[in-house]
């Protein structure tokens, strides 16, 4: 199984800084991903590097790939807004069906589907593991083009995130409920500058389960 080690993303450094990441050296690292700040490449993010692989194409559908040898390692540095993870990685596509083929051959398999009118229009969502984050496609329920993949945006773990709430203010528009029972989800507004959608996510609830005698 691929697993997403890094993904090179067009806004500069020093914005991500702004935001309460921790950078060093243009990098931003966050859980097991390093984000790749380089305001050169254009907006939004414009390649991924992925550790494994089936196959090992310099392209996705469109998408710069790199392969790399082995996953990385979870980082420890904190960021001060509470970020602590990726959930996922949201790639738009205009022909499901035939992304889902593309993943397959590099080795994805698809874990998850559903469909949605929570962005509009009917839409499918594909759900994919790529590592410690989840890769979720989307695309509508029918063909709509031949046109390239792009990566639309990053869902990051938040720790606590009232406390991501309260470092962001009014950059952040207020949580809601997020499709996974017991989490909340919150938007970064176009104002604070980056050319990446960022949304940031409640952690997890922990679940115990009761039973017999261990």
């Amino acid at each position: 199984m691929p697993e997403l080690v890094e993904v090179t993303a067009g806004d500069p450094p020093e914005l991500w800084s702004s935001l309460g990441f921790t950078v060093q050296s243009g990098r931003c690292r966050i859980g097991t991903v390093d984000i790749v700040l380089d305001p050169d490449v254009g907006k939004g993010i414009r390649r991924w590097s992925f550790a494994g692989g089936a196959a090992t194409p310099a392209a996705i559908e469109g998408l710069p790939t790199e392969w790399v040898d082995g996953p990385g390692e979870a980082t420890t540095l904190p960021h001060d807004n509470g970020v602590v993870g990726i959930d996922h990685i949201v790639v738009l596509s205009p022909d499901v069906d035939r992304t889902v083929e593309a993943l397959a051959e590099v080795g994805f398999e698809p874990r998850r589907e559903r469909l949605t009118d929570t962005y509009g229009s009917p839409m499918r969502q594909v759900f994919f593991r790529a590592g410690d984050a989840i890769l979720e496609l989307i695309g509508g329920q029918t063909a709509t083009g031949e046109g390239k993949i792009r990566v639309f945006g990053l869902a990051l773990t938040s720790g606590d995130l009232d406390a991501t709430v309260a470092h962001f203010g009014e950059r952040l528009h207020r949580p809601k409920d997020a499709v996974q029972p017991g989490r909340r989800i919150a938007t970064l507004d176009r104002s604070a500058g980056s050319t990446v959608a960022l949304a940031f996510m409640s952690s997890a609830p922990v679940t115990t389960k009761h039973g017999g005698d261990a």
